[in-house]
């Protein structure tokens, strides 16, 4: 299904596509556009009939959140629709939108990468869409931008909400249109690119303060991709750092109960650099609460309100585990390891 819209019906547009819609087209009428893209879809169709070898290995994770998450991008990644991916720093934006690129029908193009918020703003238009030889100071040669770059491939926009409303302005129109100009320059190119962005921010804050333009969020934000916090996912922070210190270490139980008390405001980026320290200061193959520059102390205050929360849960649900470890974002296997480490029965207060 490939829905034709007016721009001013775009918001629709876009929840027809979120509904199972293939694509959506901006009027006025293009034949050469709508062939362009049905032509795109049958190849993806055909390739989709292939066998593939696709991995999650990237990915380390036991919560039904991840689970979802991740088999939300691999629906969306063969699709040409622009995906938003919000969360807090150190949550796996970047890793994610590798994921989605490299199971998409332009895993072979190039996936190129901006960081929007580390470039000056009067450079922007320079760094996105290139710039002819003398456009601006130090401009000693022409030099293509990151659209140019990744033709037919992926454009990954990282911390899209630094973007001035002048940049903004002129990515919409590259987004609406596929066409651009290089800085001093008054040739249009055109290019097939599919852009993934992602954000720190919350993006309809910043469109109510006029710092983000609206008609650019919808353009953005045809699917989003919402990366929880670590600590609103526990269950993955053991297989994580399992992951992290690798198969020739083991964690002890206390170690386990120190790293599962932690707020982890940095997500899995501090999880793997707390993990990376630990590995330093180890003495053998298990490594212990001292390890993580934790002590035992730490864990009198956190185990018994966990324990508590444990058996009140499962209390409430009768001990449906299903029920339980869905309410504490756990696996079901995850919730029995902590019923047995804590020696809860039914019924016990």
């Amino acid at each position: 299904i490939i829905v034709i819209t007016a721009w001013s019906q775009l918001e629709t547009a876009i929840e027809l596509v979120k509904a199972g819609a293939a694509d959506y087209l901006p009027k006025p009428w293009n034949d050469v556009k709508l062939l362009e893209t049905i032509a795109s879809y049958i190849k993806v169709e055909a390739e989709s009939v292939k066998p593939k070898s696709r991995s999650h290995s990237d990915f380390i994770y036991q919560s039904k959140a991840m689970a979802q998450l991740i088999a939300m991008a691999t629906k969306v990644a063969d699709s040409d629709i622009s995906v938003l991916i919000s969360g807090a720093n150190g949550c796996g934006k970047e890793k994610l939108a590798d994921y989605i690129h490299q199971q998409s029908s332009r895993t072979n193009q190039p996936l190129i990468k901006v960081n929007m918020g580390a470039i000056p703003h009067d450079l922007i238009e320079a760094e996105l869409f290139g710039a002819q030889k003398g456009a601006y100071t130090g401009a000693n040669s022409a030099r293509i931008g990151r659209f140019e770059a990744a033709a037919g491939g992926t454009l990954f926009l990282d911390e899209i909400g630094n973007l001035s409303l002048q940049g903004q302005m002129k990515l919409l129109r590259v987004l609406q249109t596929g066409e651009f100009e290089r800085l001093g320059s008054s040739e249009t190119i055109q290019v097939d690119v599919r852009v993934i962005s992602a954000t720190n921010t919350d993006l309809p804050a910043a469109i109510k303060l006029g710092l983000f333009r609206q008609d650019l969020y919808y353009r953005l934000n045809v699917i989003e991709l919402n990366l929880l916090p670590l600590a609103q996912r526990p269950a993955d922070i053991i297989p994580l750092a399992h992951h992290f210190i690798g198969s020739a270490y083991q964690l002890s139980t206390a170690a386990e109960q120190f790293l599962l008390a932690q707020p982890w405001p940095g997500n899995v980026r501090e999880l793997e650099n707390c993990c990376k320290r630990a590995l330093v200061f180890a003495s053998n193959d298990e490594l212990s609460i001292d390890d993580f520059g934790g002590s035992s102390s730490t864990l009198i205050n956190v185990q018994p309100s966990e324990k508590e929360q444990m058996q009140q849960v499962l209390d409430k649900h009768n001990w449906t585990i299903s029920r339980a470890a869905n309410e504490l974002g756990l696996s079901r296997q995850a919730l029995y390891r902590r019923i047995e480490k804590f020696e809860l029965v039914k019924g016990e207060r």
